[in-house]
């Protein structure tokens, strides 16, 4: 399969752009975790993180794009989400979940944070009242989500060279 990941165009609208770079950092979110086995992707690598593993932390975006773009953004059920469950940590909680389902979970989210994003204007804001983002701009959002998607594939990069010493950007 060819290569995917590519940066969006350097002049391109806002959307493109917004848009571009969120793909770019959920590709390589995926990149980091190709070729793991299952024990090392359930590896606790940080004494004081048990629970930010290479899987935790696929499982913990896959529901971050669900409270945003669902729950906050569209007002959708955060009933199923563990983020709300008021347990600590709780969407970070992968044990006995294989890898290869949370990845194949978060691109399904993925897909619908996308359709969700394709139907509104980057000035429309959330239609949750009950969550004090929720009425935050659908730019905003994308930005979070951009600021977010970043973070975890640092801390995926850092994680899967504390493993097995693979790094790179690529």
């Amino acid at each position: 399969m060819p290569d995917q990941r590519r940066r969006p165009p350097l002049a391109a609208d806002e959307r493109t752009q917004l848009l571009g770079w969120l793909a770019l950092q959920r590709q390589i979110v995926r990149l980091k975790c190709e070729d793991l086995s299952e024990a090392d992707a359930h590896r606790s690598v940080l004494p004081s993180s048990p629970l930010m593993t290479v899987a935790g932390l696929v499982r913990h975006l896959r529901w971050v794009e669900h409270a945003w773009f669902e729950v906050k953004f569209l007002d959708r059920s955060g009933a199923d989400n563990p983020q709300f469950s008021g347990v600590k940590d709780d969407g970070m909680r992968a044990a006995g979940i294989p890898l290869a389902h949370l990845l194949d979970d978060y691109a399904r989210q993925c897909a619908v944070s996308d359709e969700i994003v394709a139907a509104h204007s980057l000035d429309d804001v959330g239609r949750n009242r009950e969550r004090a983002e929720g009425d935050a701009s659908l730019r905003w959002m994308l930005l979070h989500m951009l600021e977010e998607t970043a973070r975890h594939a640092g801390h995926l990069d850092a994680i899967r060279e504390l493993i097995d010493g693979r790094t790179g950007y690529w």
